[in-house]
């Protein structure tokens, strides 16, 4: 029997990003059908990209196997929907007159510093029912740009790998030519 020559991947579930979307999913699923009003088609376009923020991680880790082109195509693709929920958080304080927490602000730092610990998963979703809607959008795009911050490098690191092991044809190649060197017979 042959040694496989393809690396298994689809190990999304242990990355930090993938648990700070899962976050980022729960919070705005909360948010959206809290604070917006029912029937507000900005509920569904909150929740679908988070939803992809989310999946689109799964589903390139996954196809990461078969596709270097299609792993990193999907990443980016869930880095994108992010940033277009954080526009949505951003319009969502704007339009009523409440504050995005931003360098300066008295609770930045902190907000910062819990967003990144690890308390934060054990108390989520429970401690959204205490949060106020300026909280809990501010939490939010905290949250965001973690993730797209460790997308962007996970796409970097995607990118590496692509040049040090090549495709999947290039491997396929490799593999066959390994199987039929003379070192084999």
């Amino acid at each position: 029997m042959t040694k496989p020559f393809l690396k298994q991947r689809g190990g999304y579930r242990s990355l930090k990003v993938y648990r700070v979307t899962t976050l980022i999913y729960d919070l705005t699923y909360h948010f959206a059908h809290t604070y917006l009003s029912c029937g507000d088609r900005t509920i569904d376009q909150m929740v679908q990209a988070a939803r992809s923020g989310k999946q689109n991680i799964a589903e390139g880790s996954t196809a990461g196997t078969h596709s270097s082109e299609t792993e990193i195509r999907l990443t980016d693709v869930a880095k994108a929907s992010l940033e277009e929920l954080m526009v949505d958080y951003e319009d969502y304080l704007r339009t009523r007159g409440l504050t995005e927490w931003g360098p300066g602000h008295p609770r930045y730092d902190r907000l910062r510093a819990y967003a990144r610990s690890e308390g934060i998963y054990s108390d989520c979703p429970k401690i959204f029912e205490q949060m106020s809607d300026e909280e809990l959008a501010n939490l939010a795009i905290t949250l965001i740009h973690q993730a797209t911050y460790m997308l962007r490098r996970l796409v970097e690191r995607q990118q590496e790998m692509f040049l040090e092991g090549g495709g999947i044809r290039e491997q396929m190649s490799r593999a066959r030519r390994g199987y039929r060197s003379p070192d084999k017979r």
